[in-house]
C-alpha cells in the first residue's frame, strides 16, 4: 500500500508538472497579444525574448503559488490543534539547490539577452567606447555588405527638441522618417547637445544616440504602416514633444515620396518644442526654474503631416 501511495504521489507529481509547464507556455504565447505589431524584422527577436521572461515568470509564479495553495487546503492545522509544528532544521541539500538554481536562471536569462542584443546591434557602453578609442572597431559600427539585398542610408539628428532625417540619396531633409518596406535600412545616428533615445515602440528598437559621436544603426522594416518614434531619454524641459512620424511603404512609394519631396524648397519645420516655449515666454508667468531655448526648426523639403505626395 505505501508502494501504491508513493507511485500515485509520483504521478500526481509528473502530471502536476505538465500541467505547470504547459500553462506557462500558454501565458508566455499571451505576451505576443500585449505588444503592437511586428513592424521591423528585428521584432521577433524582441518579442521571443519578452514570451521566453512572461514563460519563466509565470512558470515560478504558478509553481510557488500552487505549492503554497496546496499546503493551506491539505496541510493545514487541525480547528484544536495548538500544538507547535515540527522543529525542522536546516537542510545543506536543500539549500544548495535554491540558491544554484536562481543563479542558473540568471546567468541563463543574461546570455539570452546578450544573444538577443548582438543579433540586434544594439550598441551598449562599451561599444560606443570601441568607436572612440584608436585602433578598435567595433563590430557593430563596421560597414556590412548585403548583396542580395538594397540599402537605405539615412541620417538621423537629434537635438532639443526635433528629429532630422537627411536622405542622401536625393538630399532631402525631412522631419518624418520615410523608410521603405522589405528593404535593409541603415541608420547614422547623431546628437548635436545631449544624451537622446532613438525608439520605436512598433519595431521594438532603441538605440541611445551620444554627443560627438555616429552611431550605426541598423534593421529591416517589414510592415507597412505608420508608426511613432520618440526620445527615450530625458532630454530636457520640452522632450515629451521630441516626437515624429515613421512612414514604412512601399519601394515605389517610398522613391516617389523622395522624388516629389526633392522638388520643394527648404522651409521651416513645424516644432511643436518652440511653440510652446514661444507661448510660454509671451505669457510673462515665471515657471520657477530654468528652461533651455529650442533650437531654432531646421529647414527642411517635408515636415509631415496632412500634405499630399506629389
Amino acid at each position: 500500500m505505501n508502494i501504491w501511495n508513493f507511485f500515485r504521489r509520483i504521478l500526481i507529481l509528473i502530471a502536476s508538472a505538465i500541467a505547470l509547464t504547459v500553462t506557462s507556455l500558454w501565458v508566455g504565447q499571451q505576451a505576443y497579444s500585449w505588444l503592437p505589431p511586428q513592424g521591423a524584422a528585428e521584432s521577433v527577436l524582441i518579442d521571443n525574448l519578452i514570451s521566453f521572461l512572461v514563460t519563466l515568470g509565470a512558470f515560478i509564479f504558478l509553481g510557488v503559488t500552487g505549492v503554497v495553495v496546496y499546503s493551506l487546503i491539505f496541510h493545514r492545522a487541525a480547528p484544536d490543534d495548538t500544538s507547535d509544528g515540527p522543529p525542522i532544521e536546516g537542510n545543506l541539500t536543500l539549500e544548495i539547490v535554491w540558491t544554484v538554481i536562481p543563479v542558473m536562471l540568471v546567468f541563463w536569462i543574461a546570455g539570452y539577452s546578450y544573444q538577443i542584443y548582438q543579433q540586434m546591434g544594439v550598441q551598449g557602453s562599451d561599444e560606443l567606447m570601441k568607436l572612440q578609442v584608436p585602433g578598435i572597431e567595433s563590430a557593430y559600427a563596421a560597414t556590412i555588405e548585403y548583396p542580395n539585398q538594397t540599402v537605405t542610408d539615412i541620417d538621423v539628428t537629434a537635438k532639443q527638441w526635433a528629429w532630422i532625417f537627411h536622405y542622401p540619396e536625393r538630399n532631402v531633409t525631412s522631419t518624418e522618417l520615410h523608410l521603405p518596406a522589405n528593404q535593409h535600412v541603415r541608420l547614422a545616428l547623431q546628437s548635436e547637445d545631449v544624451i537622446h533615445g532613438f525608439y520605436i515602440p512598433g519595431f521594438r528598437l532603441k538605440q541611445d544616440i551620444i554627443p560627438n559621436t555616429t552611431i550605426d544603426f541598423e534593421f529591416t522594416p517589414v510592415r507597412e504602416g505608420k508608426y511613432r518614434l520618440t526620445d527615450s531619454q530625458y532630454s530636457g524641459t520640452y522632450f515629451a514633444t521630441m516626437e515624429a512620424n515613421v512612414i514604412v511603404e512601399s519601394p515605389e512609394e517610398y522613391h516617389k515620396w523622395l522624388k516629389a519631396a526633392a522638388r520643394t524648397q527648404l522651409s521651416p519645420a513645424k516644432n511643436q518644442a518652440a511653440l510652446e516655449y514661444a507661448q510660454a515666454s509671451e505669457s510673462g508667468f515665471p515657471n520657477g526654474w530654468a528652461t533651455v531655448a529650442p533650437a531654432q526648426p531646421p529647414l527642411v523639403n517635408y515636415s509631415g503631416g496632412k500634405e499630399d505626395k506629389k
